[in-house]
């Protein structure tokens, strides 16, 4: 089974988190450094990449991003969505996070969101609160948060929750595009 090619699919299946069971979720998620990708895939994972975080221009602003993107983990997937009560698609998330966190109003789309304008940064060059993107034939189908260690938080697709993932799990090292970094 591969993801989505697109990160706005069909409503899935509705139903009320619990925050703190969220929170705590993450945060465990976070400290255990999580394991690859949720879906089976048939390749085989090669040895995890060392990743060397760069330090985010403002590490409050990013630390901000990242907390709140982590808090979110466990929330449901829905097509248009963009709040914790009624869920997140991808873009609708990464809204959501910089919108409520730093009050900055961003593109609603993966595709508009990847035409910001702003310095493209190189994969060993991320920092927490980059976005990273996702795609196929040049085309930009989806949007995640770096939070650092190769990780990233998102919403993936119908049916599912927002997940923290590495981005060297075969899908996303393949489907790489490219990332952007908002926080300058």
């Amino acid at each position: 089974m591969t993801e989505p090619a697109d990160c706005q699919q069909r409503p899935g299946a509705h139903y009320r988190r619990n925050a703190l069971l969220a929170l705590s979720t993450a945060l465990l998620l976070a400290g255990c450094g999580g394991s690859g990708n949720v879906r089976p895939t048939a390749k085989a994972n090669p040895t995890p990449r060392a990743w060397a975080d760069a330090r985010p221009v403002d590490p409050a602003k990013a630390n901000a991003v990242l907390m709140r993107a982590i808090s979110l983990v466990g929330t449901p997937y829905r097509y248009g969505g963009n709040t914790p009560e009624g869920g997140f698609d991808c873009s609708g998330l990464v809204n959501y996070v910089y919108r409520d966190m730093l009050d900055l109003r961003l593109p609603r789309t993966s595709r508009e969101l990847a035409a910001l304008e702003g310095p493209r940064i190189a994969p060993d060059r991320l920092a927490s609160g980059d976005l990273v993107f996702f795609g196929s034939g040049g085309t930009v189908s989806h949007v995640g948060i770096y939070v650092g260690e190769g990780r990233f938080v998102h919403a993936p697709s119908s049916g599912g929750t927002v997940r923290l993932d590495r981005l060297d799990g075969s899908w996303w090292r393949d489907h790489y595009s490219g990332a952007r970094r908002l926080l300058n």
